[in-house]
């Protein structure tokens, strides 16, 4: 296995590396990226290596690499996706999250981290998804049953569920306390994307297995067993440079709805800032195969939003703003629910579930984050 990352590693670098020395000229670029794929160099020189790497002067301004990501054709985004889905299976989708991606529309979450019903049934009134954190919370499992089931139905933000990893009796657990949305991180092979994908569904499309749990409570009014397949929202985390090498073969798995991008372990594991010609490389080569395959694409980060060569493309990120301009109270209770958005906010300091900003659109571009010790960060 070692042996394996290693290869990957050193294609990716290899294939990533020769790209680049097509498109830059080498001494801006030496002195932006320095050691460490540009930690820690100035904002300026690095801000200027990525404009030198873009070719297409329509993409003046925006940060990208020496490629251009694929333009869609005439299927659009996630043609795959709507390519399976049952003409019996009710619509609207009360995987309000889905439904939304199916309409071509970008969706955002609100992460919880740790036991707060009240908080969930809130963040239910204004956003597409709930993003769960079970990979670096503390959290248990009944903690997520009881706070779906403090506010069930079809009204609201679909719950998902961040996953520790791909293992069956993880997966079992998510989806039969009521989670319509399965989000796997550090997903490397096909291998990974392939048990996230089938662990999530019924028989015939996966091998979910028939038991008890809460999500009839969780769904009450509907046909679960004759819908949760369409219903079910798979996502796969690449966030290592193993998982972009082998981007196509994820993608193309039956099952995998969204591939998306976790910036920050993906800087961390390439050692590229990301806004480095070749992290945005990395992430065009992934954003490429999932147009390919039919699947949507995402970034956790939601700075990609705006700014970035991918960013008309990011339909699913963590995070963001809530589709009826609601921001949660500070911590500590101070704040009026329901309260306008403040001025600025998007340079405000990360409410402590939010994924820290690296490689900011203009401005400063900041260095790698601090270590929180938190849930959230990718």
């Amino acid at each position: 296995m070692k042996v394996s990352y290693q290869l990957a590693v050193a294609s990716v670098a290899i294939s990533l590396g020769m790209v680049m020395h097509a498109a830059q000229a080498p001494a801006p670029a030496a002195g932006a990226r320095g050691q460490g794929g540009g930690r820690g160099a100035g904002a300026a020189a690095n801000a200027a290596a990525v404009t030198a790497a873009t070719p297409n002067p329509g993409n003046a301004g925006l940060i990208g690499g020496s490629i251009l990501p694929d333009k869609p054709d005439a299927r659009g985004w996630g043609w795959q996706v709507k390519a399976l889905m049952s003409p019996d299976t009710p619509r609207p989708l009360y995987n309000k999250g889905k439904e939304l991606l199916l309409q071509d529309k970008v969706v955002t979450s609100r992460t919880i981290s740790s036991f707060d019903p009240d908080l969930y049934c809130e963040v239910r009134k204004h956003y597409d998804y709930v993003w769960f954190e079970m990979q670096h919370s503390t959290m248990s499992w009944d903690e997520v049953r009881r706070m779906i089931l403090a506010c069930p139905g079809v009204d609201g933000a679909a719950p998902f569920i961040r996953m520790p990893d791909a293992l069956e009796a993880n997966i079992q657990k998510a989806t039969d306390l009521g989670a319509v949305g399965i989000i796997v991180p550090t997903v490397d092979d096909a291998l990974e994307a392939r048990d996230a994908a089938r662990f999530s569904r019924y028989p015939p499309y996966g091998r979910r297995s028939s038991g008890g749990g809460s999500f009839g409570q969780a769904w009450p009014g509907v046909n679960y067993r004759a819908t949760i397949n369409d219903n079910m929202l798979v996502v796969v985390m690449i966030e290592t440079l193993e998982g972009v090498a082998n981007a196509e073969e994820i993608a193309a798995t039956h099952g995998v709805d969204v591939v998306i991008l976790g910036n920050n372990d993906l800087s961390s594991f390439s050692g590229w800032s990301q806004n480095d010609p070749r992290y945005q490389d990395a992430i065009i080569k992934v954003h490429n195969a999932a147009l390919k395959y039919g699947k949507y694409y995402g970034n956790a980060g939601q700075q990609y939003r705006n700014g970035y060569t991918v960013s008309a493309d990011t339909h699913f990120v963590q995070d963001g703003p809530a589709r009826d301009g609601w921001t949660a109270p500070p911590r500590g209770g101070a704040g009026a629910r329901g309260a306008a958005p403040a001025a600025g906010r998007g340079n405000a300091t990360p409410p402590p579930d939010e994924e820290p900003v690296i490689g900011l659109p203009g401005g400063q571009q900041p260095g790698p984050a601090p270590a929180r010790g938190r849930g959230g960060q990718q």
